[in-house]
């Protein structure tokens, strides 16, 4: 595509979040137009002074050298207008432009997609309920689609590898850096078996913001997502509610009453959120009518037979909480906070949202129940715990007794 340098220039400018790139793009028509608009047709659109200027800068090594990485390492690139792009995706309200992929094909509009999440702090029974789910979505002919943290992600691709599936596993850093750094053998079973999937370059590390946007892509690729084990707040909860905003099935699997593991998937279950779930059999029963081939699918596993396939499978990677202890420090460097730090939003004005920072403004004086900071900062109930959410996640904000929240950090001008 002639235009494709125009649109990793625009989906590399700083500071623009995906449905900003997605709402230019179409204002504009196509990267070209954007790329070669005067300053004047900026000004009209009410941009902030931060995005004016990366708009402004009209450079494209940058675009250029991505080009030269993707085809030295055999990744290949999808955008938004392209003809193949899966339409699941562009339904969503904030699609990604552009999509670099390596492995098969990514077909996946006429074809059944469940993802499966959970905590990278699981236990033994969450790895043996995600790897065996693997196993039999991809059995009955089930696209998996997943992260590829450790955990729960990790055990369910493993279980569809073991039963010969297809997988997609989306990824929140460039699909040449491999994340965490003992799944290199995986990245390479998936590329081989499926598709790595990231809206990232190459080249692009993991952070700790990347990971919840990454998540509506996972979500917006499947029919139907399933949490197999999740604590709150966490990564798969925010899939889920993803999801659920997507008009996507969600299924979870129970655990132990107060078991931290499981309190994300009680929780789900008890507000009527998802589905309550004991196996693939349930899910699948969902989605009986768009099984392919359903006639000649083959017949669920017997006990034995699943323990058979699945015994001696590696388990590296795995990370139940009791293996965990000499691993937290490694694991947290990329959404690690210091408490109460100072935040300079002239420093980076684009580091948060306009909700978040008006929550964070909130509750950086006094822990406020989510209701009072709705109240406060002026912003719809929803849209308040999508954000506390969302700082949770990045440890920017804490959970204090009595449901109330509290900002670990400070903000200043």
């Amino acid at each position: 595509m002639a235009n494709l340098k125009y649109f990793l220039w625009l989906t590399t400018r700083k500071g623009l979040r995906p449905g900003e790139v997605g709402a230019l793009l179409s204002y504009f028509g196509t990267p070209e137009a954007l790329y070669f608009a005067p300053e004047e047709e900026y000004d009209l659109l009410g941009l902030s002074q931060g995005k004016k200027a990366t708009l402004l800068d009209k450079k494209l090594d940058g675009a250029e050298r991505i080009l030269a990485d993707c085809e030295a390492l055999g990744i290949q690139i999808m955008t938004l207008q392209d003809a193949d792009y899966p339409e699941r995706l562009a339904q969503l309200a904030d699609p990604p432009v552009v999509l670099y992929w390596k492995g098969k094909p990514l077909h996946v509009d006429d074809k059944l997609t469940v993802g499966v999440v959970g905590t990278r702090r699981c236990t033994p029974y969450g790895v043996d309920l995600a790897t065996r789910l693997g196993l039999e979505l991809a059995r009955r002919s089930v696209t998996l689609v997943s992260g590829m943290a450790q955990g729960i992600d990790a055990a369910g691709i493993r279980g569809a590898l073991k039963g010969g599936g297809n997988i997609v596993s989306v990824l929140g850093n460039g699909i040449d850096v491999v994340y965490p750094k003992d799944h290199r053998w995986l990245y390479e079973d998936v590329a081989a078996a499926g598709t790595l999937v990231s809206e990232y370059p190459p080249g692009t590390e993991p952070a700790s913001h990347h990971f919840p946007v990454r998540n509506r892509i996972l979500s917006g690729l499947s029919m139907g997502v399933a949490v197999v084990e999740a604590g709150l707040p966490s990564g798969a909860i925010i899939t889920a509610r993803l999801a659920l905003e997507q008009n996507r099935e969600v299924f979870a699997f129970p655990g132990p009453v107060g078991a931290t593991a499981s309190l994300g998937c009680n929780k789900l279950i008890q507000a009527g959120e998802a589905k309550l779930v004991l196996s693939a059999a349930d899910i699948l029963t969902e989605f009986s009518a768009m099984l392919p081939n359903r006639e000649a699918l083959p017949e669920p596993l017997e006990e034995e037979e699943i323990q058979a396939r699945l015994d001696g499978l590696p388990t590296e990677g795995y990370s139940p909480q009791k293996e965990r202890r000499g691993k937290e420090k490694e694991e947290k460097e990329v959404d690690k906070t210091p408490s109460r730090a100072y935040i300079s939003l002239s420093d980076d004005p684009e580091a948060f949202t306009d909700d978040e920072r008006d929550i964070l403004l909130a509750i950086a004086q006094k822990a406020l129940t989510a209701d009072e900071v709705s109240e406060a900062a002026q912003l719809p109930a929803r849209r308040v715990l999508s954000a506390l959410t969302m700082l949770q996640l990045r440890e920017l904000v804490e959970e204090r007794p009595g449901k109330r929240f509290f900002a670990k950090v400070i903000l200043t001008e």
